[in-house]
């Protein structure tokens, strides 16, 4: 099912990459080559970057898949890779090659996709670097760690001939994608709402006193890479060290560009919309708990586009659902209302709760064998979500944090109207009332409340706010640079 028209495509990508770097276009010898076209015809040789955790879920997208061998696992810590060297020896009959350094990895002519399952500050990075070596790449969500690696992702991809795939896997489910068919197909209406849901329990990280050591098999400054090389405030026993990087700004996005970056990419979508909001706020906190995580764990956002609006919530304390959902998303039209409490479909209901129609089907093998279809076809078209998408998915994420980080603190019990839009204050009690269900002392609790931030939707930059655009970007460790054009 075509749920985007090719100009559509061709605007989005040509927009992205300009902003990127303007006029860059593939040359001759970018191309590939006859016999590099036949050798991914026969077999794609697959290098896994990051295996702890969510890289295992690569190592079985790609292993005994769609022709596809993986002969290399990449990961800064020598602790961690025996699962997957030992689930790919039995499969494949031999042991693939382990590299720690991506840097060596990159320039590996032997190798034909790079799999990215990193923390999120290296993915950017870690995608150019492999493409720019004329590497396909799958990488993990969310697809940056800041708004301005999006673009300069997007337009290497462009500039290199390259598929690249941001793993937001409900894009290539079949019951999702009946599901958004039916939202954006004007069965439910006209939409002019949509509600991104992230109600996942997270507990308290704990709290150290002064600096830690990190793991004696771990290269930490090749962990670091393009964050500041800083020794650890968290605890780094117990494989700790390898989750809770997602709360500390340096290397995560807290929860929103975490989990929620899947339910964000959805509302987005739902609304077809291709581009940043006109502006974005958002206000919460780190509630229920003191430890050592910096983001927040319970977060509102608002973003505004022309006819519609997104709400986007995170619950990381114990919570009811919300019309059936958790983790997922809400669609609202003038005729009824699509909930979607998985990755793999859901349900509409007419305006009067009346259920109409059910979406169910898929699972994460399906986003990796669209990425491989893609990669024989060298159509960038074919692809579920193209690095143009994950781009503007992330940056929605990484808009509301710049708000939110930005904002000035004042009693939570504030968030009880802040905003003249009934559905945004209707979340905003219901946030209140969430902590207050979890013993949080609204009167003595300080919350976080951040400024409305206008876009600029051409530029990708705000407007008038210096504060903010310095947030767009980082300021990369020498010998780890993204540069700023491709």
């Amino acid at each position: 099912m075509d749920l985007f028209s090719r100009r559509e495509f061709v605007n989005r990508s040509a927009l992205l990459a300009a902003a990127a770097a303007a006029g860059a276009t593939a040359t001759a010898e970018d191309k590939p080559t006859a016999t590099a076209a036949k050798a991914r015809a026969d077999k794609l040789r697959v290098a896994v970057v990051g295996v702890r955790g969510r890289g295992m879920s690569h190592v079985g997208g790609f292993l005994g898949k769609n022709n596809c061998e993986i002969t290399t696992v990449c990961d800064c810590d020598e602790a961690v890779i025996g699962p997957a060297m030992k689930q790919i020896e039995g499969k494949q009959g031999k042991a693939p090659r382990f590299e720690k350094d991506i840097r060596k990895l990159v320039e590996n002519k032997d190798i034909d996709v790079i799999s990215i399952a990193t923390p999120n500050h290296w993915h950017a990075l870690m995608a150019v670097w492999a493409m720019e070596n004329g590497k396909d790449v799958y990488c993990e969500k969310p697809a940056t760690h800041n708004v301005r690696e999006g673009a300069i992702m997007t337009a290497a991809a462009r500039k290199y001939n390259r598929i690249c795939q941001v793993g937001t896997q409900s894009r290539s489910n079949p019951g999702m994608r009946d599901a958004i068919a039916y939202v954006r197909g004007g069965k439910i209406g006209a939409v002019d709402l949509a509600i991104g849901l992230c109600y996942k329990p997270r507990t308290s990280i704990g709290k150290v006193t002064g600096e830690q050591a990190p793991p004696k098999t771990m290269d930490y400054d090749l962990w670091c890479g393009p964050a500041p090389l800083k020794a650890p405030t968290r605890n780094t026993k117990n494989g700790t060290v390898h989750y809770d990087w997602h709360w500390i700004w340096d290397f995560g996005n807290g929860d929103l560009g975490n989990q929620g970056v899947h339910e964000m990419d959805k509302a987005r979508w739902g609304l077809g919309q291709t581009t940043m909001p006109n502006s974005v706020f958002s206000l919460g906190g780190r509630f229920g708990y003191t430890d050592d995580g910096e983001t927040a764990n319970t977060q509102l956002c608002v973003f505004d586009y022309d006819k519609a609006k997104m709400i986007f919530e995170v619950r990381g304390l114990t919570t009811d659902a919300y019309k059936g959902a958790k983790v997922g998303n809400i669609w609202v039209g003038t005729e009824g209302y699509v909930v979607c409490p998985s990755y793999s479909g859901g349900v509409a209901y007419d305006k009067n709760g009346k259920e109409v129609a059910k979406f169910s089907g898929g699972g994460d093998q399906h986003h990796f064998d669209n990425f491989v279809k893609a990669v024989r076809s060298r159509k960038v078209e074919d692809l579920n979500c193209d690095i143009a998408e994950g781009h503007l998915s992330a940056a929605l994420c990484h808009l509301a944090n710049i708000s939110y980080r930005l904002g000035t603190e004042g009693s939570i019990t504030k968030a009880g109207a802040v905003s003249d839009n009934k559905t945004v204050n209707e979340f905003a009690a219901g946030m209140l009332a969430h902590l207050k269900a979890n013993k949080v002392n609204l009167d003595s609790t300080v919350g976080r409340f951040g400024p409305l931030l206008q876009i600029d939707t051409k530029t990708e930059r705000f407007k008038d706010n210096a504060k903010a655009n310095a947030m767009l970007f980082r300021e990369y460790r020498k010998g780890f640079e993204l540069k700023e054009s491709v």
